[in-house]
């Protein structure tokens, strides 16, 4: 008999909408702080600064404002669980890293900024469902899923922020915290399909993937298990497999526990 297939991850529209306000509150906040040196310290992102990243963070947000603007496309083309290995296009890399840079010149006034996208995005989310169709550059999306993959980029780009500038320690939305880590393992399980191994990130996520015999009951035989922050740089390439295990952030036990070679997952 064939493995039963895995049924896809709901996500609560209103929690979710919630979630990508309040970090984004939360980054505002921040980004309020920073101070004209520490604008234009470097970041782990290439050559990118910090007020190119601040700058950034508030374009990956009001892109759902933007897309409103559009002709809505016929259907939907992008899975949500294909969102993040599209980010990987070289293509699409590249033209996000341009347009960073010049959106960040043309929007010097951090806090205007981020005040007109708050008002933007509070306003058309209120007045939108979350069927409506949106033409992102990754692929059309509905709305209710393009809002799961702004938590992914809400939380990666915190965390960038907060390695950026030591002690600007932006805290972190439970919810968007949540949909991100559970977004990340579950498109794991998608790029490598299978249960003969168990990846556990508590306590929000333990999906099964890679191929092999099949466990049905008892420990695991090749467990992976680490947490919330360690598993998105993971899954986002800010840090490697090997470090992760070197620094013990990451328990892998058994001859498939090894993820390496799958990761990271988007770009």
């Amino acid at each position: 008999m064939p493995p039963a297939k895995k049924r896809t991850r709901t996500y609560d529209p209103v929690k979710i909408r919630a979630a990508v306000l309040a970090q984004f509150g939360n980054v505002q906040a921040a980004v309020r702080t920073l101070t004209p040196e520490q604008l234009t310290q470097p970041t782990r992102l290439g050559d990118w600064t910090v007020r190119e990243l601040a700058a950034h963070i508030a374009a990956a947000v009001e892109s759902v404002s933007r897309t409103f603007d559009l002709e809505p496309p016929a259907k939907a083309e992008l899975a949500l669980l294909d969102w993040p290995s599209a980010t990987i296009a070289p293509v699409l890399a590249a033209a996000n890293a341009d347009r960073t840079r010049d959106f960040a010149r043309e929007h010097p006034d951090l806090d205007a900024l981020y005040a007109r996208t708050e008002q933007r995005l509070s306003e058309r989310l209120a007045a939108t469902p979350g069927e409506r169709l949106l033409a992102t550059r990754p692929g059309f999306m509905t709305l209710a899923d393009y809002l799961v993959t702004r938590t992914v980029e809400l939380v990666v780009h915190t965390d960038d922020l907060n390695a950026a500038v030591p002690g600007l320690d932006i805290p972190y939305d439970r919810q968007a915290l949540a949909a991100c880590t559970r977004l990340l393992a579950d498109a794991l399980a998608v790029k490598a399909p299978g249960a003969s191994t168990e990846v556990r990130v508590p306590p929000f996520a333990v999906v099964q993937c890679v191929a092999g015999p099949r466990h049905t009951r008892g420990t695991p035989p090749n467990v992976v298990e680490t947490d919330p922050l360690t598993w998105i740089r993971l899954a986002a390439g800010r840090t490697e497999w090997r470090t992760a295990l070197d620094d013990a952030k990451v328990s892998a036990s058994g001859e498939r526990a090894d993820l390496g070679g799958l990761l990271p997952l988007m770009g």
